[in-house]
């Protein structure tokens, strides 16, 4: 079997602030600017960024220029800024929730890879996103438990490589479409040296946020492996699928890659059966196929989103009333320990 280990020679990444890269460089960070931008009283702003406490502490605000046309002028509670903007409420106290509350820190085996579930493994690519979502389960992970430089990956690699259960590796975040093409089609060609790996997942938001990304160098790197690849992007909502994130997707699917959604049920966002029906039809209709809808994950700071899992389940059963079986999503939750995730509804 050939060195699992990346080539010293492989070329250059290109300049960062191209394309969707200089997109992504212009992410808004201020509460302040966002909230000029859209028109929203600066006392949104100031609840957001009070003084002398920094946007959400450690996780601070991060949204790309091309959300901004989807979200309404004026209205703090438009369901697309609530999922970005920081509110006061992230800085309760709330019993139950935790940094870690998927056990990811016992779960992980080398550095950045997550071994959880038989046949597949997790690999944390990078912390980097194109969007800071407020109910992010990692919003806490530790920098230091990422890989930083290619060559880091090698343990990671001989983990996977020396245990023969392992058919899937999943490319996860942060978001791992945040790295350059060069550097993923690298990971994915060292994992297909690898003869019992077959399958190569990458959850990704950049196709919803920065429709740019999804690239023919994208494509080639995905489609050109001997891993089967499977691309399950996150879309909470339908106003976050405008034309250019349709077209994205459309690209996605006509290069042959399997396109799945995972949502997250999250109030004042989608916790009405009719946005969720029009979500999970406007997705069949793209040729993305719902997948999951995610009770949220109890991680410190994001209570005052949770749904009720009795809400959650009715939804379920109300959806089922309304759409083809294939358009609608199982309802899990992921605990922290055991063998798979927790079938809900």
């Amino acid at each position: 079997m050939a060195s699992l280990a990346f080539q010293a020679n492989a070329a250059p990444a290109r300049p960062y602030r191209t394309g969707w890269q200089a997109v992504l460089a212009d992410a808004v960070r201020d509460p302040a600017e966002l909230c000029r931008l859209l028109g929203l009283n600066h006392r949104v702003a100031a609840a957001a960024a009070p003084s002398g406490y920094p946007a959400a502490g450690s996780f601070p605000l991060l949204v790309p220029r091309t959300l901004l046309s989807r979200i309404q002028p004026g209205d703090p509670e438009d369901p697309l800024l609530v999922q970005v903007l920081p509110r006061p409420a992230e800085r309760a106290e709330v019993p139950g929730y935790h940094t870690d509350p998927l056990g990811e820190a016992q779960a992980t085996c080398r550095p950045g890879l997550l071994r959880k579930y038989r046949g597949r493994c997790v690999m944390v690519a990078t912390r980097r996103c194109a969007v800071h979502c407020r109910f992010c389960f990692r919003r806490h992970f530790p920098d230091h438990a990422v890989p930083r430089e290619p060559v880091d990956w090698q343990p990671a690699f001989e983990r996977i490589a020396a245990d023969g259960s392992i058919h899937e590796v999943i490319l996860s975040g942060g978001d791992p479409l945040a790295l350059p093409d060069e550097q993923l089609a690298q990971l994915a060609a060292r994992l297909a040296e690898i003869p019992h790996v077959t399958r190569l997942r990458v959850h990704t938001r950049l196709p919803v946020m920065i429709p740019q990304r999804v690239t023919e160098e994208m494509l080639a790197w995905i489609r050109g492996s001997r891993l089967t690849g499977i691309v399950v992007v996150h879309v909470n909502h339908p106003a976050e699928v405008d034309a250019a994130v349709a077209a994205a997707l459309g690209r996605l699917v006509d290069a042959g890659i399997p396109v799945l959604n995972q949502a997250v049920l999250l109030r004042g966002v989608n916790d009405r059966v009719e946005v969720l029906a029009d979500l999970c039809e406007r997705l069949a209709d793209l040729r993305v196929m719902p997948y999951y809808l995610h009770q949220l994950d109890r991680v410190a700071g994001t209570a005052h989103f949770e749904v009720p899992e009795a809400t959650g389940v009715r939804l379920i059963e109300q959806l089922r009333a309304r759409l083809p079986g294939y358009a609608v999503p199982r309802y899990v939750r992921q605990p922290p320990h055991g063998p798979s995730k927790w079938v809900l509804a």
